[in-house]
């Protein structure tokens, strides 16, 4: 079949339309997804392993290698495919450096993610709680957190980033246990304690109470709401763009 008019002009505009289409349709011929955007209330970037940034919305794909960072007033929840969740407040860089997950496929399970700053909560999923229970790491700036089937909280600060509060990783557990470790120790938190790792030299330690480090995400981060909402309330971008589109 011969295309009418077919010449180097036509041939180079129609290789320009279908770059543009790859490139802000979702990246239908993208990279590994492993999860995805369900609730989000402000500006959210991805910064891809190929060093691309996009600009994500809800329903958006989180990909493997993905470095999510998240605007001053914007929160925003991933669900990935192995129904464990991640919240992040807002002035958080969040990296999903591994993540493996198949059914039928329980030795094979991987999470490996990175606060490299900020805060989440998460609330984990299938994968370390079957197979090997330490297939799940959260790596942080001071130490790294394990899990045994938890609802936990996260928070790295450092300098004016803590206020009052001396800088480093603040832990917190509301279902379940996580051990904490790094190469002066390891200490494990169960319901209702608190915990702090100031540097990587220094053993994590139990704190006597609250220091007021994490936070409760917003009710808008816990409703189903409908199809294409924006959660929170706030304006922007994410009003008015209906699909992710590539930042060079």
């Amino acid at each position: 079949m011969k295309l009418k008019g077919t010449g180097s002009s036509a041939i180079k505009g129609l290789l320009l339309a279908l770059l543009s289409i790859c490139m802000c349709a979702g990246y239908a011929f993208g990279g590994h997804a492993v999860g995805k955007i369900t609730h989000l209330s402000g500006p959210l970037l991805a910064k891809r392993s190929d060093g691309t940034t996009k600009v994500l919305t809800r329903d958006s794909a989180v990909e493997e290698g993905d470095t999510l960072v998240t605007e001053k007033r914007t929160y925003a929840r991933i669900r990935f495919t192995d129904s464990s969740e991640v919240t992040l407040k807002p002035g958080t860089q969040f990296k999903v450096e591994r993540f493996a997950f198949d059914e039928k496929n329980p030795k094979g399970d991987s999470a490996v993610m990175s606060l490299v700053k900020g805060g989440l909560r998460s609330v984990t999923g299938k994968i370390g709680k079957r197979g090997n229970q330490d297939a799940y790491e959260m790596k942080t700036p001071t130490a790294t957190i394990g899990i045994r089937g938890t609802i936990y909280g996260a928070t790295f600060c450092q300098g004016s980033e803590c206020g009052t509060l001396p800088a480093g990783l603040y832990v917190d557990v509301v279902d379940g246990k996580i051990v904490v470790f790094n190469s002066a120790g390891t200490q494990l938190f169960t319901v209702g304690q608190f915990g702090f790792v100031p540097s990587s030299t220094t053993p994590p330690a139990l704190l006597p109470h609250n220091p007021g480090a994490g936070f409760t995400p917003p009710p808008s981060m816990n409703s189903e709401g409908s199809p294409g909402q924006n959660h929170g309330g706030n304006s922007g971008p994410n009003q008015s763009v209906p699909t992710d589109c590539e930042v060079r």
